[in-house]
Formats: structure tokens, C-alpha cells, sequence
């Protein structure tokens, strides 16, 4: 399945489709990179009918956590099991919610994992035990990977093949998110990469942060990159953050709320079609 940014960029902010510079997204004539990647083959399909999908995130790494949760629960709206996984940890840095059973079903369960080899076992098991017990729509299992375990991992590949990256369009940020695609093609070189552009104030903004980093990947890695979209930058993410509320269920309306949703069906798109293979 064939995605770009530009491709995709409908499903965020219709009505920005129309302000100034917005025509250049749709211009055929216009060159632009444009990704090969087919849509994402889960390497555990096979065990199991819950996708893993895995998401580099620090152990102080508040901003993508939160929007890791707040994808969980419009996975959740969506109808989909929605369940997050993440390794233990000994930082006071309150990353997540209490583990257990939180906002429309989803579930946030903590495993002892020291390595990205024991986590990749501890997710599959888990993909495993709700595809057993719960059959449905396949839903999404989102893994928190710690970086520096993705970074120093050998080359010995796992089973972990869809991966989420989540980058600010900085600079710093969009070399972080390609030093992470780098090091998933070194421990699953089959594996399907996607990035969503968050902290944007416009579509523009996304647009070059998305070709930079398409860029980076095909020319320095061979290797293609998926787009789930962007998000805004929006005061009711903070918000939610501090006040460890979802978004969606504490600012309905909000222009967050609203991109969250899109970037949560695209995954959910993608998750269904394990099922259909």
C-alpha cells in the first residue's frame, strides 16, 4: 500500500486543504520522494491476530508516551482491542498511567524484560493470550521499546516487523527518528517503518519533516518509510498530559482529538489487514 504524505495529508485537517500553498500537495508536476512500502506484514501474524506494533520511546520521554496512550484509546473509540506493553522501569518519571484496565477497554501491562530480545518474546506472549481469549478485531499491541536497547541490539533479527516512529519536525528529533530506522533495518530488516510528524503548526511544516526523513532513509539506508500523518501542535495535548486525562475523552473537539483519531485509523487500517492475509 502505497503512502506518502502527501498521499494521506486528506485525512488530517480538511480545512486547511484550502489555505495558501495547499494545492502544491495534490500537483502531480510537482517532485517529490514517494515511498514503495506495501502495507506492514506482521512477522507474528501467524501466532497471533493482535499486530505488535513497536514504538522507540525514552525512559524520560513524556510527549511520546503520552500520545502512544492517547493513540491506545482512539484504537479503542475505533472499536479495536487496544493494548500497550512496556518494559519495567526503576525511572520516577511517570510515563504511563497505573497499569491494568484504563479508558474504553484499553490495557497498559508492565513485564520484566530486560533486552529487546525478552521483550519481543513478552509481546508476543501477550498478543497471543488476547487473541486467544478475546477474538475480535484484531486491535493493535502498541510495545514501548527503550531506544538504547533498539541502538545496541545485534543484528539478529526479531520478531517485531511494524514499527511506529514519532518525530517533532527538529532537526534533532528527525535525525533521532533515522538513527531509530537504521536500527530496526539491523534487527528486522523485513520490517515496515512508519512516522508520524507531531508538534506541527502547519501542513507544510510535516510535509518537509516527512521528505527529510524519507529522504535520509532511502538514500542512506535503502530502505522505505511509511506515513501515518501528522499531529497538531495543540495546548490540549499538554493538558491532557498534566492532567493524565485521554484526550479525546477530555477535549472531544479539540483539533488533537481530531488528528489523534486519523492517525489511530490509518494504524487501524493497517492492523486490520493481518486478518485479511
Amino acid at each position: 500500500m502505497p503512502r506518502d504524505l502527501a498521499d494521506v495529508l486528506h485525512y488530517f485537517i480538511p480545512e486547511l486543504e484550502d489555505e495558501p500553498g495547499s494545492d502544491a500537495l495534490a500537483d502531480a508536476s510537482e517532485p517529490r520522494l514517494t515511498s514503495n512500502a506495501r502495507r506492514p506484514t506482521a512477522a507474528s501474524a501467524s501466532e497471533s491476530s493482535v499486530p505488535i506494533l513497536g514504538v522507540p520511546i525514552g525512559d524520560r520521554d513524556v510527549v511520546r508516551a503520552a500520545l502512544t496512550w492517547n493513540l491506545a484509546v482512539e484504537i479503542a473509540r475505533l472499536g479495536l482491542r487496544a493494548l500497550i506493553l512496556a518494559p519495567a522501569s526503576k525511572t520516577t518519571t511517570p510515563l504511563w498511567p497505573a497499569a491494568g484496565v484504563g479508558p474504553l477497554g484499553t490495557e497498559l501491562r508492565f513485564c520484566p524484560a530486560q533486552n529487546l530480545a525478552e521483550l519481543s518474546t513478552a509481546a508476543v506472549k501477550f498478543s497471543a493470550e488476547f487473541s486467544t481469549t478475546e477474538p475480535r478485531d484484531p486491535g493493535v499491541l502498541f510495545v514501548r521499546v527503550p531506544p538504547e536497547w533498539l541502538i545496541e541490539q545485534s543484528s539478529t533479527p526479531l520478531p517485531l516487523a511494524w514499527w511506529l516512529l514519532l518525530s517533532s519536525p527538529n532537526h534533532s528529533d528527525l535525525a533521532e527518528a533515522h538513527e531509530f530506522a537504521a536500527a530496526i533495518g539491523r534487527v528486522s530488516p523485513s520490517s515496515k517503518v512508519g512516522v508520524t510528524i507531531h508538534g506541527v503548526s502547519t501542513i507544510d511544516d510535516a510535509k518537509r519533516a516527512y521528505e527529510h526523513l524519507l529522504r535520509l532513509c532511502i538514500t542512506q539506508d535503502d530502505r522505505d518509510l511509511l506515513s501515518y500523518g501528522l499531529l497538531v501542535d495543540d495546548l490540549h495535548v499538554y493538558r491532557a498530559i498534566a492532567a493524565q486525562r485521554p484526550i479525546g475523552l477530555a477535549h472531544p473537539q479539540a483539533p488533537a482529538t481530531r488528528a489523534l483519531m486519523d492517525v489511530a485509523r490509518l494504524l487501524a487500517e493497517d492492523a486490520r489487514s493481518f486478518a485479511d492475509e
